[in-house]
């Protein structure tokens, strides 16, 4: 599915429950995070319907490097000739994305929240387990990304260790990956949180970095699973702090 200007010039991709951006400036386009690996089909349908083509792309960045966020990355790589951008503490997971750590097992989830199943099989056919890593990922810090769109890294670590939301001040947004979701897809509860344990390495330093992503002022959070969030960040912020960690 494809969501036309969710804010200026950023439109939104939603498919096997993940959400990835492309981000115009001018003709040029960054896309932000790649789904995955069968969404490489979706990015060629998304780039028509918007009037642009593969060699607009100039850039890949992710704001983690999780299976579901990693997807097409290392076929944009070598196809379109554009660096994948992933912070530096996230290097190795984007090498061997579903090595991740996280607080607690997964199996429980699909007894405890039966949703979990419905969303794990639209991954699998998507392609999720057979994702590649990025061979060769440029790291990034912080500081403003020489990319389209400009975004400037907001470190928000917690999902994983090097994850970063990405704002983009002069249009009033902010990325926020999986620091902030407004569906969680392991216990399939809706409305801002962090991801659940079966996902996050640290759910304790997830709810701090909340402050980052409240810091911004942004009034369009844009997450990596569930709806556009349309609204102070300080408010999703205080919602996703009084909800369960799943």
């Amino acid at each position: 599915m494809l969501e036309r200007d969710v804010a200026e010039g950023i439109h939104r991709v939603c498919e096997g429950y993940v959400n990835w951006y492309l981000v115009e400036e001018g003709r040029s386009v960054t896309v932000v995070d790649t789904g995955h690996p069968r969404s490489w089909g979706t990015l060629g349908e998304a780039l028509g319907a918007i009037g642009r083509r593969h060699s607009d792309v100039e850039a890949v960045v992710l704001t983690h490097a999780h299976f579901d966020h990693v997807g097409f990355a290392e076929r944009a790589r070598r196809e379109l000739g554009v660096p994948v951008l992933v912070h530096e503490a996230d290097v190795a997971l984007a090498h061997h994305p579903w090595r991740y750590r996280h607080e607690r097992a997964r199996a429980p989830y699909g007894i405890r929240h039966p949703g979990f199943l419905r969303i794990l099989a639209s991954m699998t056919a998507a392609g999720a387990l057979g994702v590649d890593g990025v061979e060769e990922p440029t790291p990034y810090r912080d500081g403003t990304l020489d990319v389209p769109g400009r975004p400037r890294v907001v470190p928000t670590p917690g999902h994983t260790d090097g994850h970063c939301a990405l704002d983009l001040p002069g249009r009033g947004v902010c990325i926020t990956g999986d620091a902030l979701v407004t569906h969680d897809p392991y216990t399939d509860r809706r409305g801002p949180r962090i991801v659940a344990r079966a996902a996050t390495a640290d759910s304790a330093q997830a709810l701090r970095s909340l402050d980052a992503i409240a810091g911004t002022g942004a009034g369009i959070l844009l997450p990596g699973h569930g709806a556009p969030f349309r609204g102070d960040a300080a408010t999703a912020v205080a919602q996703a702090r009084s909800a369960p960690v799943g």
